[in-house]
């Protein structure tokens, strides 16, 4: 069963079946229904999370954003659910903030099962960046050093039980740009393309077991009447 992708749709096992990595990248185009894909993500681990103490899930976002592209949710879940309730949003302008949060996180005496970026890139700003560390190449040592905090605060969670990190970021070509510095942090990576008919292919690839094999999964998926509509999966493994 292809239980990675099934982590961003409307399904019953999607959010409890697959093996949870520390922070996982998830890359496309844009207007490709990203934010759909994570809110459906972030519901599936509140439905599913026990925890009492702690918000399920802390969704990271800019706000102007969010509402000038508001997501789709799968067909039949109720926007009035409780399950909503156990989402914390929090809204933020720049990476500063980002770093702030993460900076503190061992503070918390509970901790969400997942923490949410949208944007996660376009919080970065160049200038800015540049700037800050008078080094032409300062939005690249920004995002660095924001990996190295989440990294070091999902790490540290998770010594007390499940809690995981999905960035999402968008790329204008064949893979996530600045792929050189993510490899360093993140250990699972979704892209996603479109198929030329108007929908969309989330795909994953990761090595199984002791030997060289590839498991390849694959959702097609589209935005049709303001829904997030899965439309089939695949998975398959290669040598």
């Amino acid at each position: 069963m292809a239980a990675k992708v099934r982590r961003f749709f409307c399904i019953n096992d999607a959010a409890c079946s697959a093996e949870s990595h520390p922070i996982t990248l998830l890359s496309g185009p844009p207007s490709c229904g990203k934010t759909s894909l994570l809110f459906q993500f972030a519901y599936n681990v509140a439905l599913q999370s026990s925890s009492e103490d702690a918000p399920a899930v802390v969704l990271i976002c800019n706000r102007r954003r969010l509402e000038a592209k508001p997501p789709y949710l799968s067909q039949g879940i109720d926007p009035s659910s409780g399950v909503f309730g156990r989402i914390q949003m929090k809204y933020v302008e720049d990476d500063e903030a980002v770093k702030k949060y993460f900076a503190a996180f061992h503070l918390h005496e509970s901790f969400p099962s997942a923490i949410v970026v949208d944007d996660f890139g376009e919080l970065f700003d160049e200038r800015n960046c540049q700037e800050k560390y008078a080094n032409p190449r300062g939005r690249d040592l920004a995002m660095v050093r924001t990996l190295a905090l989440c990294h070091n605060a999902v790490m540290h969670a998770r010594k007390k039980g499940r809690c995981e990190i999905l960035l999402a970021d968008t790329h204008h070509g064949d893979s996530p740009r600045l792929l050189y510095i993510y490899k360093r942090w993140v250990s699972s990576i979704f892209t996603i393309k479109g198929d030329g008919c108007r929908s969309f292919l989330l795909s994953s690839s990761s090595k199984t077991g002791n030997d060289d094999s590839i498991r390849r999964e694959t959702a097609k998926y589209s935005i049709a009447l303001q829904y997030l509509f899965l439309e089939a999966i695949d998975d398959e493994s290669e040598q």
